[in-house]
Order: structure tokens, then C-alpha cells, then sequence
């Protein structure tokens, strides 16, 4: 079958248990900070969501929301995700599964970059306008900033696609997104290292936006249609 991944689903199995396995529980613990006290404001709890990339299910496990998805292709997702989370296994960049406007809201984190391409997510982002209701549907995206990350950025085997608030705003727009939130600095860079900051700091974190332009190497960026 012809696809646009750049790993084949056992390689992305074997990449994320080696990197997030030693830390799953501290993910959860600094996703359940980033949801209740940023993200859900965002995000009405009667939204159809789809978390993309959903990953272990860290985001789309806590966010509140009447329908919930989650699509991604690592073969061990469904086994991290809660109840009532519908799973799509599927390449993005292909046709998705779904009537057109049947979303809410798609959230993406630290997913983008993944991709092999431009064309890809070009695709990708076709599909993600084609599903979100017209009038008010939402991308959240958030991701690595190559501006503010410089070389660290490829320190990851799977990373791909480099991007910036800039970049990413520029596709949106392009393909009939009207961006309403476009931010260099958001979160530090990965939860991937071997001394994380303990997850309470990221409450207090979280309320200061001055820091957000000191330690913040990843984009924040909103697009509505």
C-alpha cells in the first residue's frame, strides 16, 4: 500500500516506547496542568475534537468534550487511550474518515514536525479545513520552533519538517485558515530529558507570559475557518 510516512508504524513503536516509557507518568501529570489550566479554556466541553498525533493519549485522555478522536499510526496508541476516545489508524495526509464539518476543534502538539514534507502536511491541512465546521472551527497547533530551538531541533531521529509560527501561519492562510493566534515562544522545548522540571512549575509557568519569551521553543499557533 503506497504512504506518505516517513517510519514504518513498528519503528514509530519501538522510537516512542525508548523515549517516553521512562516517563509516562510525569507526561501525564504536566499534561494534566497544560489541559485544565490553558488548553480547555479553548476548547467548549460540547466540541467534536480530534487530537492529531494523539500519541499515549496525554492530551486527549484529559480535555472535556462530547466526542473525542484520536488518530495516529504507533500500533500501541489505543492502548493508552480512555474510554470513549474513537481511534483512527491512518496516514494524515490521507482522506480521513469523516463527513465534512464534523469537528470542533483539531488540536495537534509536537506533530508537525514529523511529517516528510511540505506536500504532506499541505494535504494534511486540507483535510484538517475540510473536517472542522465552517464558522468558528479551530486548529490548535503547537510545536517546535527551529528559530528558537537552532540545532537542538534535530536531535530527534523522527524529526523532519522544520518549522516557525511564520511558516506555519503562512500555510494556514494559504490553504483559507484565518490565523488568530500566532506565538514564537509558548512551552520549553521536550519533556524528553533525562532531569524534567518538576511538573508543578508549570502551573506557575503557564501564568507568567514574560517567561514564555525566555525559556518558550515551542510555537503556539491558532487558526479559525
Amino acid at each position: 500500500m503506497e504512504t506518505n510516512q516517513a517510519h514504518a508504524d513498528s519503528d514509530l513503536q519501538r522510537i516512542y516506547a525508548q523515549r517516553f516509557s521512562a516517563n509516562m507518568e510525569y507526561r501525564k501529570s504536566v499534561w494534566r496542568i497544560l489541559v485544565g489550566d490553558f488548553f480547555q479554556n479553548l476548547i467548549p466541553k460540547n466540541s467534536a475534537i480530534l487530537d492529531l498525533g494523539c500519541g499515549y493519549g496525554e492530551f486527549i485522555n484529559q480535555v472535556e468534550a462530547s466526542q473525542k478522536f484520536g488518530m495516529d499510526l504507533n500500533p500501541d496508541s489505543p492502548k493508552f487511550l480512555a474510554p470513549g476516545v474513537k481511534f483512527l489508524s491512518q496516514d494524515c495526509s490521507k482522506p480521513w474518515p469523516m463527513e465534512n464539518g464534523t469537528l470542533d476543534v483539531v488540536f495537534t502538539s509536537n506533530f508537525f514536525e514529523h511529517l516528510p514534507d511540505k506536500a504532506s502536511l499541505g494535504r494534511t491541512l486540507d483535510e484538517v479545513k475540510r473536517c472542522l465546521k465552517t464558522g468558528g472551527g479551530r486548529l490548535i497547533a503547537m510545536g517546535p520552533n527551529i528559530k528558537r530551538t537552532g540545532g537542538a531541533y534535530w536531535d530527534f531521529w523522527d524529526h523532519y519538517l522544520p518549522l516557525t509560527e511564520q511558516s506555519l501561519s503562512e500555510a494556514l492562510e494559504n490553504r483559507g485558515f484565518k490565523v488568530k493566534t500566532q506565538l514564537p515562544s509558548f512551552l520549553p522545548y521536550t519533556m524528553a530529558g533525562k532531569r524534567p522540571s518538576p511538573a508543578f512549575l508549570f502551573k506557575a509557568y503557564l501564568k507568567l507570559p514574560i517567561a514564555w519569551r525566555f525559556f518558550g521553543q515551542q510555537f503556539l499557533v491558532m487558526g479559525e475557518i
